[in-house]
């Protein structure tokens, strides 16, 4: 994938979940490609925090980005 991941171009196809200006959780809608693997992703985390911790059950795969400033972290289900 490209670097440069632009969240505001895909907008219209993911679900806002959460937002506290460090981080924004979004929830894909319509068949947005992770950022990292390519494959439909089914939550992203975008995130300007330095360190995160995570809670994933054993059946939820996840893919880690670096994009600048950024962390992006997309669940597939």
């Amino acid at each position: 994938m490209t670097a440069g991941f632009d969240i505001h171009e895909v907008r219209h196809r993911v679900k806002l979940l959460r937002d506290d200006g460090d981080t924004m959780l979004v929830e894909n809608r319509d068949g947005v490609a992770c950022p990292a693997c390519g494959d439909d992703f089914s939550q992203l985390l975008i995130s300007d925090r330095t360190a995160h911790s995570f809670d994933v059950d054993a059946d939820t795969r996840f893919c880690v980005r670096r994009d600048g400033d950024r962390l992006l972290v997309a669940t597939h289900e």
